[in-house]
Parts: C-alpha cells; structure tokens; sequence
C-alpha cells in the first residue's frame, strides 16, 4: 500500500486563502473585475506559488544558495501576504467585498503568516543562520 504524503499546513492554509478569495471575488462588482478583484486574486495565486516554491527547494546544512533562495521564496511569499492584507481592506472599503468577508480573508492570511513564520524559524534553528 503506497504511503501518503501529508501536505505542510501552510500550504493547506495557503489553498484555503486561495480557494475563498476566488469564491468570494467571482460575485464582486464587474467594474473591480481588472482592477481589485484581479489583484486580489493574483494575489493568493502568488502566496500559494511561493510557499510551493520554496517547498520544493532541497536544503541541506552547509548548503548556504539553497537556504537563501528558500528564504527568499518564503519572504516573497510573507510579503504577498502584507500586500494582500492592504488590497482586502481596500476592497471592502470600496464595497467590492463584504465586511465579513474582509474579515475571513485577513483571518485566512493571518493564518498563512503565523505559519510561515514559524517554517522561516524552523528553517533558522535547523539549517543554522546562514540563511
């Protein structure tokens, strides 16, 4: 019987940001559609992007390029989220989304953060600060 793989949780928590922010700005205002909307969507797709990439990149102690472009994967991707925080609460001060829906997104991000931290820390004490 083949093992499974289980996912890491911020890629679970990133695909979930992912999933509710293309849900959520499928019913937004079609004049947001190139502007709001599409950033906001780009957006998430650009996290979920990141995190994978720095997933599949192979690090080793002593191995100082690849625990930079991981690191730098993971900084790209705890950035995204930043600017992802700002163009939610843009979007629902403009009414492209609601309230409660600006509310779940920044929860949904807050999550994908923590949890990237704590995969940037663990990178640090495991691999050493040559990162």
């Amino acid at each position: 019987m083949p093992s499974v793989k289980s996912e890491l949780s911020v890629i679970t928590k990133a695909k979930e940001l992912c999933s509710y922010i293309l849900t959520v700005t499928d019913k937004s205002p079609k004049r947001f559609r190139f502007t709001l909307t599409g950033r906001l969507q780009n957006g998430a797709l650009n996290i979920l992007e990141y995190i994978y990439r720095a997933n599949e990149v192979l690090v080793e102690k002593g191995n100082a390029q690849a625990m930079r472009e991981r690191a730098d994967y993971q900084k790209k991707a705890l950035s995204e989220c930043r600017l992802l925080s700002y163009l939610s609460q843009l979007a629902m001060e403009q009414k492209c989304i609601l309230p409660g829906q600006y509310e779940q997104i920044s929860r949904k991000i807050y999550d994908v953060r923590n949890l990237l931290g704590a995969w940037e820390k663990s990178d640090r004490k495991r691999f050493g600060d040559g990162m």
